[in-house]
């Protein structure tokens, strides 16, 4: 090949990679991001090594494929929830995929552990609503996800301007929430157990998992 011509050929090579990667920065600028969908998932995982249990916790919960992005606790307007298997459906290997984690872990035989999140809807869905994480030790996973919904749902109520006395016991101030008519559904998913007997790593993990 001549001279010329070979530089003529890396010259316009040169110039499309400098095209393009204009083109993806413009691209990922310009564009944000805002759920359309999301569903909850939870999995425990056992093993001798920490990461590795919670690497079995994530393949548990169905997520171990996905480049996770952990964000914080906006639940968008208009998202629609989904059900783990359909929102299964719609996960590629490889991707990178926005979620709310909890997670707990120990390697004390026995130990108590539990993650949870929580959620609170409102009425108005043009307005968006919260998510909450929570993890414990020593806590049922019952009492772990109250605490994960009573969080979410004190959160949103609090942007919506309800006044709810937080020394009152939970149930009272879930019946203050939903009598107001701000607040359509709360809601929460757990996963807890037992710290393995023989001292191996247990993590246990609950999430939630945004799509576009």
């Amino acid at each position: 090949m001549p001279a010329g011509l070979l530089f003529f050929y890396i010259l316009y090579f040169i110039i499309l990679v400098r095209a393009l990667k204009k083109l993806l920065t413009f691209i990922f600028k310009n564009k944000k991001m805002v759920p359309s969908k999301m569903f909850f998932t939870k999995g425990v995982g056992v093993h001798k090594e920490r990461l590795a249990s919670f690497e079995l916790a994530l393949r548990d919960a169905g997520i171990e494929k996905c480049n996770l992005v952990y964000v914080s606790s906006i639940f968008p307007p208009n998202c629609q929830t989904l059900s783990k298997e359909k929102g299964m459906e719609l996960l590629r290997p490889g991707e990178i995929t926005f979620c709310v984690m909890a997670k707990s872990e120990t390697n004390e035989p026995n130990r108590l552990i539990s993650a949870s999140i929580g959620l609170a809807i409102p009425k108005d869905r043009t307005h968006y609503g919260y998510l909450s994480e929570h993890h414990s030790y020593g806590e049922t996973g019952q009492k772990c996800g109250y605490y994960a919904e009573d969080l979410a749902a004190t959160m949103l109520a609090s942007t919506l301007g309800i006044q709810i006395d937080p020394e009152k016991a939970y149930d009272e101030r879930k019946e203050e929430y939903m009598a107001s008519g701000y607040i359509f559904r709360t809601t929460s998913i757990t996963q807890s157990a037992e710290g393995n007997k023989d001292g191996l790593w247990t993590t246990v993990i609950s999430s939630a998992v945004f799509l576009e």
